[in-house]
């Protein structure tokens, strides 16, 4: 087998497999808040910016709502969010943090902390991975090649 063509050559396997790393350790930590990775990306996101869009959210994560809408109903389900239908146009629904929802930050915030010291990296290493993944992101989305989205 060409070098190319190993395994553990490939960009995509190494970010897929960070993802996935990332996305396993902030589930172990959400778990005892009742939370999945996915929802907790869209309480970040409330959190920031409360009373957001349907369609906001969905621009901000990257997400279709075919993929949105389940976790919003499932994190409604939980009392953590309430969705509304705008009275001037009834396609707009925003979402808004419950008071149960709005609480979780505190407690949510404790876990980038803890999960920064179980990483054996500098704030600096850290720093520089996230720069290069945004840019990352930022430049395979703007290829006309790139399919859209949201």
């Amino acid at each position: 087998m060409e070098g190319d063509l190993r395994l553990e050559n490939q960009l995509c396997f190494a970010l897929y497999d960070a993802a996935r790393t990332m996305a396993g350790a902030y589930q172990a930590a959400l778990t005892p808040l009742g939370l999945t990775y996915p929802q907790f990306l869209v309480l970040l996101v409330l959190w920031e910016k409360d009373g957001s869009t349907v369609s906001q959210l969905g621009s901000r994560l990257h997400l279709d709502s075919g993929t949105l809408s389940p976790l919003l109903k499932r994190l409604e389900a939980l009392g953590l969010v309430e969705r509304r239908r705008e009275s001037q146009d009834g396609r707009t629904v925003t979402i808004r943090l419950t008071k149960r929802g709005a609480g979780l930050e505190s407690r949510a915030s404790s876990l980038q902390g803890d999960l920064r010291d179980q990483l054996a990296m500098s704030d600096e290493e850290l720093a520089a991975l996230h720069v290069l993944a945004a840019r990352f992101c930022n430049v395979a989305r703007s290829s006309p090649d790139h399919p859209p989205t949201a």
